[in-house]
């Protein structure tokens, strides 16, 4: 056997022991991540099922809870209700509630309706569905004529950047209406109006507004007068007149000249024996013209 066909040998069982402990000493370890990266699959599809299927039943009783809620019976509707609040899974709770809430006010029980979603404005955490509660909330106090109790509700809602501005102007002009403040309600009405966001169904029920407060008395506010008055030029320095002087012509000041092309005499100066200044017998040519 040659020198080289041992050394071959040689390394090659240098090389396979290096390996068979490397692996005794690693081994374990790529062993156990491999079954924790199987267990983690595992756990995260069987967490997806079971959130999917727990959707999929709440989902199931919130709607067969409307479908309760649209009858008479408001207590089997409320309990239907409470069962999906109970079972607290995905968005259907806060649905749930807001739903129990116009139960409340479906059945003429508006304090508690109101109660209800001045709860949801604070217990929400979505930042639309706490302002859709006091929009709802601040409909609801309309009726009383409470502008007060409106503003503090939605008053903070109008601004350009509130996408409920519209429904806080028509809440706020209401109750400016029912309280007999007939200008602010138009004023309210107008500004929702001219909002270019504003939807066509909300156009539709401001233009009723605004026809009824109309019929009533209440004409549309003035439009503005102009800022400043135009400048007036002085044709003969076409410099801007003086503003005090306003309109009237630029008086003449050159004493008039009589028939005989003398000088008359101001009318309040004394007579003298001084003959009268001749005219000029001769004028000099014009200069002619380039």
């Amino acid at each position: 056997m040659s020198n080289e066909n041992i050394i071959r040998e040689i390394d090659e069982e240098l090389r396979s022991d290096r390996a068979r402990k490397l692996w005794k000493t690693l081994g374990p370890f790529v062993i156990g991540a491999a079954v924790l990266v199987v267990l983690i699959v595992a756990v995260n599809e069987g967490w997806s099922w079971w959130q999917n299927s727990n959707s999929s039943r709440s989902s199931d009783q919130f709607y067969s809870a409307l479908e309760i809620s649209d009858g008479t019976d408001l207590a089997a509707a409320q309990k239907a209700l409470d069962d999906v609040i109970a079972a607290n899974h995905g968005g259907y709770p806060a649905l749930a509630k807001f739903r129990e809430a116009a139960l409340l006010a479906k059945n003429g029980k508006t304090a508690e309706a109101i109660a209800a979603y001045d709860a949801l404005s604070t217990s929400e955490t979505n930042k639309y569905l706490r302002e859709l509660a006091l929009i709802l909330s601040g409909s609801l106090l309309v009726d009383d004529g409470d502008v007060a109790k409106v503003e503090q509700r939605v008053g903070g809602m109008v601004n350009p950047n509130s996408v409920f501005r519209n429904a806080a102007r028509e809440a706020i002009g209401l109750a400016k209406y029912k309280a007999g403040d007939l200008a602010g309600a138009r004023q309210s009405f107008e500004d929702a109006a001219n909002d270019p966001l504003a939807s066509q169904e909300l156009r539709a029920r401001l233009n009723i507004y605004l026809g009824q407060l109309t019929a009533e008395g209440v004409a549309p506010p003035a439009p503005a007068a102009a800022a400043e008055a135009p400048v007036v030029v002085d044709p003969a320095t076409a410099a801007p007149a003086d503003s005090s002087v306003g309109d009237a012509p630029a008086l003449d000041t050159t004493p008039p000249a009589d028939a005989g092309g003398a000088m008359a005499p101001a009318a309040d100066a004394p007579a003298t024996d001084a003959p009268a200044m001749a005219p000029a017998t001769e004028t000099a040519p014009a200069a002619p013209a380039n």
